[in-house]
């Protein structure tokens, strides 16, 4: 007996560890508790818990995911569907962080992405066709949207 009321304390305490090294979703921890042989219950009551103390908060992790992801140099549909597939947040959760973030660093994405393409490419123009198309694979690939990634590929901007 003093076994099982040990183990929403374990729930509690290990998922509050895994908060002390860095931002989790709820999901995630969730994941984590359970690949630690807690069970959901109780894994589900610990982040109750957490949630009620704030130490664990989707909207903060969502925040700070953004902020990594943009200084990684990835663009918004990429972060959205990391956030959505990965981590489990609502799409009003998502496009709140997205949009607080992009006003707090002052993110332009055409500016960011035309960035991205000077880095890999060196500011030289496309050569052909060929070039323009492994360029646009490169932005889509980062997550930059199709008609943004298309304006930048057929002009001369990713040499400016």
């Amino acid at each position: 007996m003093a076994r099982d009321s040990r183990k929403p304390a374990d729930a509690y305490q290990s998922a509050l560890g895994l908060l002390a090294r860095r931002e989790h979703s709820r999901r995630e921890l969730a994941r984590k508790l359970r690949a630690r042989g807690v069970e959901a219950d109780e894994a589900e009551a610990a982040l109750e818990r957490l949630a009620g103390q704030a130490f664990q908060s989707d909207a903060r992790f969502a925040s700070m995911l953004v902020r990594s992801r943009i200084a990684a140099g990835h663009g918004p549909v990429r972060i959205r569907a990391e956030l959505a597939a990965q981590h489990g947040l609502a799409e009003a959760e998502i496009e709140a962080a997205i949009a607080a973030e992009v006003e707090a660093a002052g993110v332009d994405w055409v500016e960011h992405a035309a960035h991205q393409l000077r880095r890999r490419y060196g500011g030289r123009p496309a050569a052909d066709q060929a070039e323009r198309h492994k360029r646009a694979q490169f932005l889509l690939r980062r997550g930059f949207p199709a008609e943004l990634v298309r304006e930048l590929v057929s002009t001369a901007r990713d040499d400016a």
